[in-house]
């Protein structure tokens, strides 16, 4: 019988780095118990270090109903984690092996009509339901740091999931302040991260052959396509810039400019030079500051653009806007 109370729902978080503390703060903050589970050194101070620096954000954002902190806890099982969770996030390593026997000793020890959901960044979600008990409720569910701010999260079944599953965590994560965007075919690396991913790998090769250092190129971004792409995206943006004709007249315009060689898919070989340039420029450009002071930084600016947004019900503003309607 469960210790805690009835009227409360469960999270299990299985990995609790970067992105599994991510997610046991928006769901603290949504006024879920949970229940923590990582194998690592210090893993449970480094997680209390982590929800505790994010909190002051997720208070400006909005916090639910018995929205604690007091409702975290780090168990010493998985077993115990998960055993009476209505959801559990994996967000163990990106390695296939890793993964899959997590997601077995999950299934295993999780009630049978729980999500289970993997933040895996690449995997398919056929490949991570192989051998798992009751695979239909085997789901990815990517999100993006700080996942505790950013509402995406790509929701993507596999051969054996059923509708819903998939219906009941897209309304699961509505109700975190998410947007749950259905992938609805698998593929590498699903949907966002093979469209950042070509971004990295120009970003590296610019960095590779000396012309630009990574400053340049994220002011390159900052001051420009970054801010249209925080409410319309690459598509739509595309569609403006065809004038009133819209998509069409910008293809017939700019298309033939796709033959030209300005890009290079094929990442570069991570040589040492190149792996010193990345680490020297992004020194240079974080200063004195730390990472924990960089966080605050990123967090506050998050939070006034989505409140900006939210004055026009666009975008991430809208999610927002909706998300502090329901509190």
């Amino acid at each position: 019988m469960s210790q805690f109370p009835k009227q409360q729902k469960i999270a299990a978080i299985i990995g609790t780095g970067v992105i599994g503390a991510g997610w046991a703060a928006r769901y603290l903050a949504n006024g879920y118990i949970v229940k923590a589970w990582d194998p690592g050194e210090n893993a449970a101070e480094k997680l209390q270090q982590s929800i505790e620096n994010a909190w002051p954000s997720l208070q400006k954002i909005g916090l639910k109903q018995d929205a604690d902190l007091a409702n975290l806890h780090f168990c010493q099982t998985l077993a115990e984690a998960c055993a009476d969770a209505q959801i559990i996030q994996e967000s163990a390593p990106e390695v296939l092996e890793i993964k899959s026997k997590l997601l077995q000793e999950i299934a295993l020890s999780a009630p049978v009509d729980a999500i289970i959901g993997s933040s895996t960044s690449g995997f398919k979600p056929s490949l991570l339901q192989k051998s798992v008990n009751n695979p239909e409720r085997v789901i990815v569910t990517h999100p993006f740091n700080p996942v505790y701010l950013l509402p995406l999260v790509e929701v993507v079944g596999g051969e054996l999931t059923t509708a819903a599953t998939i219906e009941q965590a897209k309304a699961l994560y509505t109700a975190l302040g998410m947007h749950p965007l259905h992938v609805r075919k698998e593929i590498d690396g699903h949907l966002s991260d093979r469209l950042l991913e070509a971004l990295w790998r120009e970003n590296l090769h610019l960095v590779n052959d000396g012309i630009a250092t990574t400053g340049e190129l994220d002011e390159a971004i900052i001051y420009g396509p970054g801010l249209r792409w925080a409410l319309m995206g690459t598509n739509l943006t595309y569609h403006l810039a065809g004038g009133d004709a819209g998509m069409r007249h910008m293809l017939e315009q700019f298309g033939p400019a796709l033959k030209l060689p300005w890009t290079k898919l094929e990442a570069p070989e991570l040589s040492t030079r190149l792996i010193d340039s990345m680490v020297a420029g992004t020194q240079q450009q974080a200063g004195e500051r730390s990472v924990k002071e960089l966080e605050q930084l990123r967090d506050n600016c998050l939070i006034s653009i989505m409140e900006a947004l939210a004055q026009y019900e666009v975008g991430a503003g809208k999610v927002l806007s909706d998300y502090r309607k329901a509190i």
